[in-house]
């Protein structure tokens, strides 16, 4: 055995002598020439390792470069790929949240490859402001004094309190102290801007004397936090927006709201639960409101603020915002979809995400009953198929307790449990991820737009 090994080890080949093979001069056409010869010396040592345990008995440069390629093939793959999201989670948090809309791709398309004005004036022939065209959509569709935007809405409150509370008091209700995913909670974003908290009321009932005793020679700022992602229920109590604007008024105090999600249409009236409507909470009085891009929006991750000019002003001036600032494919389709809502005579019908939460049960019957005959004969006799109807919900912490109707396929096996069906799923390409309901694998026509995106494609077994 050790005389066996021993030359093994001896005739695998030099890495010269790998890259002066024949099949080797295809890969160096497409790769350049360090990157293959360490590839080849990571494939030769693994190879030693094998041959150490007994595990290989063929080192013949065709095998070895066989798993060279192969390698190479593996490391090539992107690290994220495009996946069908069938879980009935319309803003899934894991899978990206919100579909851009076409608008918003065509727009990144056209300035990823090309010199575009991100910072420069045509008309002045000298530099100018990134936000420009944000500001003044965002303001037409707010009626904001004006507005800036930064990478994510965690990174809106965090240049808010910086620039309007630093060093001082910020009040806000306890029952507010929210805490988004990842663990990250308002009480420490406030912490890292510099500002101080101040906690008010109790968990689940706070009063507008509350804030009034609370203010003080150090307060800044009066905080009202949308609790988008949980509710309290039962013997609760809090105070309006209306209510707190008028604190401030009376203490000569800012008052801030973040919506964390905000839509800037009124959706109940498309059926669905009523979600803050950003504009309503302008007129309102509020000085700042904050709101994500990329949840009811339907736009690329982006953290939007608008407001008073003052505290805007405030804000863009401050040096913590170029750290927080959106590069040029967030702004270009940022811009894109806000002007889509701007002009679109029916943007439920634009943005993916808002035609999800629309959509009628009715569609989405007819889509599973074309779709059930299809699927059955693709999985096979051992595959059961059933269309059921079930719940969706919107996702990332928006409308936490509000379920959407929706139809769903069940598929089932004899022999193979949910998590080995979804298991199955998630091999295929793309990956498609269900959700696992009552012991069943569902797939959720909610969150399909299109049903051949349901019909797998698996690796040959």
């Amino acid at each position: 055995m050790a005389d066996a090994t021993a030359a093994l080890l001896r005739e695998l080949p030099s890495i010269d002598r790998l890259l002066s093979h024949l099949r080797a001069a295809a890969l160096l056409t497409r790769y350049n020439r360090d990157y293959v010869a360490q590839t080849c010396r990571e494939t030769i040592e693994q190879l030693r390792i094998g041959i150490r345990q007994g595990a290989v008995d063929d080192v013949g440069e065709d095998a070895i470069l066989t798993q060279v390629e192969r390698r190479i093939a593996a490391e090539s793959q992107p690290g994220h790929v495009r996946v069908v999201n069938a879980t009935g989670t319309i803003l899934h948090t894991n899978l990206g949240r919100a579909l851009l809309g076409q608008a918003a791709i065509d727009a990144m398309v056209a300035v990823a490859g090309n010199p575009v004005n991100l910072e420069y004036d045509l008309a002045a022939g000298k530099r100018g402001k990134r936000e420009e065209a944000l500001e003044r959509l965002l303001c037409q569709l707010t009626a904001a004094e004006a507005a800036t935007v930064v990478n994510n809405n965690a990174a809106a409150v965090l240049l808010a309190l910086n620039s309007l509370a630093q060093g001082k008091e910020v009040i806000v209700s306890r029952g507010e102290l929210i805490e988004i995913g990842g663990a990250f909670r308002i009480p420490e974003i406030m912490a890292k801007s510099g500002a101080i908290l101040r906690e008010v009321g109790a968990t689940n009932r706070t009063h507008a004397a509350d804030y009034e005793n609370a203010i003080n020679a150090n307060t800044a700022l009066l905080l009202k936090v949308h609790t988008s992602n949980y509710k309290v229920v039962g013997f609760t109590a809090e105070v309006t927006l209306d209510q707190l604007v008028a604190i401030g008024k009376r203490h000569k105090l800012p008052v801030m709201e973040d919506l964390g999600s905000g839509a800037l249409l009124d959706l109940s009236k498309y059926g669905l639960p009523k979600e803050p409507v950003v504009a309503e909470r302008i007129a309102a009085g509020a000085d700042v409101v904050s709101f994500s891009g990329d949840k009811v929006l339907g736009g690329p991750q982006a953290g939007l603020l608008v407001g008073k000019k003052d505290a805007i002003v405030r804000m863009s001036g401050n040096h913590l915002q170029r750290a927080l600032r959106c590069g040029k494919l967030t702004l270009a389709a940022l811009e894109a979809t806000l002007r889509r809502y701007r002009q679109s005579p029916d943007i439920t019908q634009e943005i993916p995400t808002l035609r999800a939460f629309t959509r009628s049960v009715a569609e989405l019957c007819a889509m599973g009953e074309s779709l059930l005959p299809r699927l059955a004969a693709s999985l096979g006799q051992e595959f059961q198929v059933s269309l059921q109807g079930s719940t969706s919900q919107i996702g990332s912490g928006a409308m936490p307790t509000e379920e959407l109707p929706t139809m769903v396929i069940a598929v089932e096996h004899a022999k193979l449990s949910a998590s080995a069906i979804a298991k199955r799923f998630r091999r295929a390409s793309p990956p498609i991820i269900g959700r696992i309901q009552d012991d069943k694998f569902l797939l959720d026509l909610r969150t399909i737009l299109d049903a051949d995106d349901l019909m797998p494609h698996f690796p040959s077994e």
